[in-house]
């Protein structure tokens, strides 16, 4: 069976996505320099490369080794906020290293490339679901990072017959009984939620309760990393070079996933109602229209009760992350 070399193979997508591939017959390579990623998250029936991206020649000695014969990119940095302070980082990690790996792969003559992207590229598009038709015009460093990445994928597919895929997304969510969400910073709603019923926060702050939504807070897209890590397996059979947006077509708001995290914990969890932050829009829903129909993808878990389930699982296995 093939090798599939994973970028980021230690951090939250990237570790259930190999903990997928393996389960699907696949070999895997992780590479991942650790800086944001766990040790314990890779999985141990993975071959395992520590090494930055930044160091081509580190990263095209690792390709060559693992005999790989696809990539999965998932090492980026993904925090909007920091990208607004420090955009030099996020056009380091995300293009330039980026570039390392993809002149890697051409060196070592590695064809296939699936591209964890973003929803951001679009910005604050005018209507929803954002499909992968309308203009995309990122708010922030990061967005802008990810799609100056597709716009590079596009000339590599054309000069050096480079065959991608790339999937925008905004929220996984979500574990298996091994893996699960644990970010050295914590920005994500239902983690920190379900850190205040764990007793590790005193109450979970809502940013914005007068938004034109039917209850006020933001809505936005979950999908289970189970369904995330299926679209990426479904990728590495694309035949076509492609760009994929991936989301439920629904949403959920802030207050919904709070409610849906009391029934699932049984704890009461306090809020505290806080002003809008810059740049939020009042939703983000993703359309998935166009990978259903060309690569059969079918998400099986559309309930996020379902998807907070899985997450509390995991958080009282490991209340301290993969410290513990």
């Amino acid at each position: 069976m093939e090798t599939i070399f994973v970028t980021g193979g230690a951090g939250y997508i990237g570790s259930i996505c190999t903990e997928e591939l393996l389960n699907a017959g696949y070999h895997v390579a992780v590479f991942d320099n650790l800086s944001e990623g766990h040790r314990a998250a890779i999985d141990p029936r993975a071959q395992f490369f520590q090494g930055d991206l930044a160091d081509r020649a580190v990263v095209q000695h690792a390709l060559r080794t693992s005999k790989a014969t696809a990539v999965m990119h998932f090492a980026a940095n993904a925090l909007v906020g920091e990208s607004m302070v420090n955009p030099s980082k996020y056009f380091n990690n995300n293009v330039t290293a980026g570039l390392n790996l993809l002149d890697a792969m051409v060196a070592e003559g590695v064809k296939r490339f699936v591209f964890s992207s973003t929803c951001a590229t679009f910005g604050m598009p005018a209507t929803m679901p954002i499909t992968e038709d309308m203009p995309q015009c990122p708010i922030n460093p990061y967005g802008e990072s990810k799609l100056m990445f597709e716009r590079i994928l596009q000339w590599y597919g054309k000069i050096h017959e480079l065959t991608f895929v790339a999937l925008r997304y905004f929220n996984a969510a979500g574990a298996t009984k091994q893996f699960g969400e644990d970010h050295r910073i914590e920005t994500h709603l239902i983690p920190n939620v379900l850190k205040v019923a764990l007793g590790q926060k005193e109450a979970v702050e809502i940013y914005g309760t007068d938004y034109e939504t039917p209850d006020g807070s933001c809505i936005r897209d979950y999908i289970h990393i189970l369904d995330l890590a299926q679209a990426h397996l479904l990728a590495l059979k694309a035949e076509q070079n492609a760009f994929y947006n991936l989301g439920t077509g629904g949403g959920t708001s802030v207050k919904e996933v709070i409610d849906c995290c009391r029934r699932v914990t049984g704890h009461s969890i306090p809020v505290v109602e806080k002003p809008r932050r810059p740049g939020d829009p009042p939703r983000l829903i993703g359309g998935s229209d166009k990978i259903k129909k060309s690569l059969g993808w079918n998400p099986r878990y559309q309930n996020i009760e379902e998807i907070v389930k899985s997450a509390w699982a995991w958080h009282q296995e490991h209340p301290h992350g993969y410290e513990d």
